[in-house]
């Protein structure tokens, strides 16, 4: 602190404060620490890295999984939309967990039966449910190792199970 008195009725009160970093030679390890336990405080680092955000992810941190096809289920737009987003439940291969798919493009339900296996990613968006599918955070991709775009151009048929 640094007070100038320039009149006895005036005076003017200084800050004089270091950068509030360690410096010098011998600061790395201290910078280096300081940081690896801050970087936590942030969200982005928080959700890639921690292993409780690992387990609750149903995917258990790959970006596809395979699962057998539960049940066909319509998915209720959200307001101010009105419509029925078709979907299947899928029962992931890996650990049992039973999850809400989209299936994307129009008429493509049609290629998805019950008990299929089915590829199924997320929409892309880090773990959150896409436009106005409300809880749905995952997609179709493949139907019995077959790729849902090309049964939906007619360049490929799905193959007799």
């Amino acid at each position: 602190w640094h007070i100038h008195i320039y009149s006895p009725f005036t005076f003017s009160l200084y800050l004089t404060m270091g950068k509030g970093k360690p410096s010098g030679l011998l600061a790395g390890r201290k910078l280096a620490t300081h940081r690896r336990e801050e970087r936590w405080s942030s969200k982005k680092y928080n959700k890639s890295h921690s292993v409780s955000h690992m387990k609750a992810n149903p995917l258990g941190g790959s970006c596809m999984s395979k699962g057998i096809v539960v049940e066909k289920i319509g998915l209720e737009a959200k307001q101010p939309n009105s419509a029925i987003r078709k979907g299947v439940r899928v029962q992931l291969i890996k650990n049992g967990k039973k999850i809400a798919c989209f299936v994307p493009r129009d008429g493509c339900l049609n290629y998805v039966d019950e008990n299929d296996e089915v590829l199924i990613s997320g929409f892309g968006k880090r773990g959150k449910s896409k436009g106005d599918i409300p809880g749905c955070r995952f997609k179709v991709v493949k139907v019995s190792g077959v790729s849902l775009l090309a049964l939906y151009k007619g360049k490929k048929e799905k193959p007799r199970s």
